[in-house]
């Protein structure tokens, strides 16, 4: 697994530099927009809220436990991707690698 940069300006990815996918239900309704970067799957705890059918605050207490089991640790699985939304601003997003995505699962 590639070691993340100490430097934290280098640690965020811009949206230019990533793919945005969305994944429809196989009924076509509903489906959950997901960032392909590095050969990798990334969500926010949001989107696996949405992937889930639960709430954030789920999702975070799931986190949490994965962490505190050290069954993942977070320098591996988090990525901060600068977003850009809808009243123009950009913010910084955490987002959830595929390995932590399948652990909260």
């Amino acid at each position: 697994m590639k070691k993340k940069p100490d430097n934290k300006e280098t640690s965020l990815t811009r949206s230019s530099a990533v793919e945005y996918l969305t994944f429809v239900a196989a009924q076509g309704q509903g489906g959950v927009e997901v960032v392909y970067a590095d050969e990798d799957i990334w969500l926010t705890q949001k989107m696996m809220g949405v992937l889930y059918d639960v709430k954030t605050p789920t999702i975070n207490y799931h986190l949490k436990n994965i962490f505190a089991d050290n069954e993942l640790t977070e320098h591996s699985v988090i990525r901060k991707f600068r977003i850009t939304a809808a009243d123009g601003k950009s913010y910084q997003s955490r987002h959830y690698n595929l390995a932590a995505i399948i652990a909260v699962g």
